[in-house]
């Protein structure tokens, strides 16, 4: 009887796992960093180029509305995300980054005001974010698998 209990258990572990979701449908794809990679270098980039304000709405558009369509799937890793300590430290340690880089090449008086400076910031806050957010999402899936939420 022993062994018919520990067959049940394990089949209904079977069964709940089987319900689960998969690490890799839940892993945000990398296209989908890139877009909020240029977002996060969006204050730089309009500062060296101004009149590039209508595709900065159509790329937060499209953000928009890629996220609330194909990413739809992925919704629940995204809300865990936003939900989660880390996201908001990231997204805090960028705006300080920012602020302090301006303040401190501002001080030596070296402060950005030339178009490629704009740029290389951008390409800068960009690469980190895109590094940052790549971190919190492997840290996330590894703790959402640890807790028995998803499968590896």
């Amino acid at each position: 009887m022993n062994g018919t209990v520990e067959t049940a258990e394990q089949v209904e572990a079977e069964a709940a796992a089987g319900d689960l979701p998969k690490v890799a449908e839940l892993r945000l794809p990398g296209w989908y960093f890139a877009f909020e990679g240029t977002v996060a270098g969006i204050f730089d980039l309009l500062r060296a180029f101004p009149s590039a304000w209508p595709a900065v709405v159509v790329l937060v558009a499209a953000n928009i509305a890629v996220s609330l369509t194909v990413m739809r799937g992925r919704l629940r890793l995204a809300k865990l995300l936003w939900r989660g300590k880390g996201t908001r430290t990231i997204m805090l340690t960028l705006v300080g980054i920012r602020i302090g880089a301006h303040l401190l090449l501002a001080a030596i008086g070296l402060a950005a005001g030339s178009a490629t400076t704009h740029v290389l910031f951008a390409l800068a806050m960009s690469a980190l974010s895109v590094g940052l957010m790549l971190h919190t999402q492997r840290t996330s899936l590894a703790a959402l698998v640890a807790s028995g939420k998803a499968t590896a």
